[in-house]
């Protein structure tokens, strides 16, 4: 089973910048979506940003379109999430998700993922 680790979370000031990474045991041609939600303290958890492994397409919510940017290094096995200009809201556990079943990008950004990792906290401080 493959298996996902994140890193990068951390404390920042408003308007800084985090870039957290999602590392795979290995890529497989089964991982058909992976991407990145958050849950902020008291709130259900949020698809934040995915990215098709098939194509690269991409898909980000509203609120962080020209702030995020996911992006992927096969030869690592790696995605990551660079986040500029960050917002006190932006605050949350930041969780990698893949899916091993084609269901659209943007429905597996909405809806959930088949699998998670443990997830990484991001805090940004007003």
């Amino acid at each position: 089973e493959v298996q996902f680790v994140e890193s990068g979370g951390g404390l920042v000031q408003a308007g800084g910048s985090l870039r957290l990474s999602c590392t795979a045991s290995e890529f497989t041609s089964a991982n058909y979506a992976i991407g990145w939600y958050r849950r902020a303290p008291g709130k259900a958890r949020e698809g934040v940003s995915c990215i098709s492994s098939s194509d690269g397409a991409t898909y980000y919510r509203d609120s962080v379109k020209g702030r995020f940017t996911i992006s992927r290094d096969n030869a690592k096995n790696t995605v990551y999430l660079q986040m500029n200009s960050l917002k006190p809201e932006d605050t949350g556990v930041y969780y990698c998700g893949w899916d091993n079943m084609d269901y659209g990008l943007e429905n597996s950004c909405v809806y959930g993922m088949d699998y998670w990792g443990k997830g990484t906290l991001v805090t940004v401080s007003s």
